[in-house]
């Protein structure tokens, strides 16, 4: 059963090579169990093997079997989804969290295989956000404070590690504002999140998009469009970086402070996530921007 090199990889790395000699025991299991047909495996994740999947009665859907690892990905999956109920998000049909598995609707393609102008696909992107969030303060979910801090300590780690491939300022800017990020959370205002809102993880659906791949946070809705801020760097850069945010608040109602420090956190962490493992010229992009950005006034 061929499971692609970048989850092998993140698989070894998290000491999970167990989990990838039991994976076609896992899905013969689950074959068993769900009454489902395991088919063509799924290019484009990096945290999990996905692949297409038959239910009994021969409709489409997707299986996702989350590498085995500390940190509770696919429960927070599930919970998303199932807070979600289908709308923003893809529909939840089945959960074993003691296995890391889910079984999902299948949607249409990504919107970044549509070729759409950055303008149309931030309205998506934030309009498929907008559906998801909704009270959750029982939901188990980490929170916005929680995450401000983990993005924190993997900044200033991953920036060591990596041979500092941005500047020193840049890593300030970027502690300062999760700093402030986390100051700012409170438990009362908080909601449900996606956690990585992009044009890969929004999917065509009947009447419109919906998102996969939740990440699943208790925080402020403007981490989602925080997110929104990494990506596109050159396009951020051609213009004033701010207007990106000053869109997103208007489009959202939410605050443009708070997008823009999450945009900054976001744009430094997955700059070095991204260098560290070599997805280039993407990682240098985004950094070369934080190291901008670093410097306005």
């Amino acid at each position: 059963m061929l499971v692609p090199e970048i989850v092998r990889s993140k698989a070894r790395a998290a000491g999970a090579e167990a989990w990838l000699a039991a994976v076609p025991g896992l899905v013969a299991g689950l074959e068993s169990d769900w009454g489902i047909r395991f088919g063509r495996v799924l290019e484009g994740g990096t945290e999990a093997l996905v692949a297409e999947a038959e239910l009994a009665g021969g409709a489409p859907a997707v299986l996702k079997l989350h590498i085995d690892r500390p940190g509770g990905h696919a429960r927070h999956e599930a919970t998303v989804l199932r807070l979600a109920g289908g709308d923003g998000c893809a529909r939840l049909l089945r959960a074993d969290e003691a296995r890391s598995a889910l079984l999902l609707e299948r949607l249409g393609p990504a919107l970044s295989e549509l070729g759409l102008p950055l303008p149309r696909r931030l309205e998506i992107l934030a309009d498929a956000a907008a559906r998801v969030w909704r009270p959750a303060a029982d939901a188990g979910l980490p929170t916005g404070r929680e995450k401000a801090h983990w993005l924190a300590g993997f900044i200033a780690a991953a920036w060591e590690r990596t041979g500092r491939p941005c500047s020193e300022r840049a890593v300030a800017h970027a502690l300062a504002c999760c700093e402030r990020r986390a100051a700012a959370h409170d438990d009362e205002r908080a909601t449900l999140v996606h956690g990585d809102v992009h044009q890969w993880n929004a999917l065509r659906a009947p009447g419109g998009f919906r998102l996969v791949d939740p990440d699943g946070l208790l925080a402020e809705a403007e981490y989602d469009l925080g997110v929104l801020m990494r990506e596109d760097p050159e396009d951020l850069m051609a213009g004033d970086p701010r207007a990106r945010a000053r869109w997103l608040a208007a489009r959202t109602g939410r605050d443009e402070t708070a997008i823009w420090e999450w945009g900054v956190a976001e744009r430094v962490s997955t700059g070095l996530l991204l260098h560290e493992v070599g997805l280039q010229p993407v990682a240098r992009e985004m950094l070369a921007a934080a190291d901008r950005i670093a410097s306005l006034p």
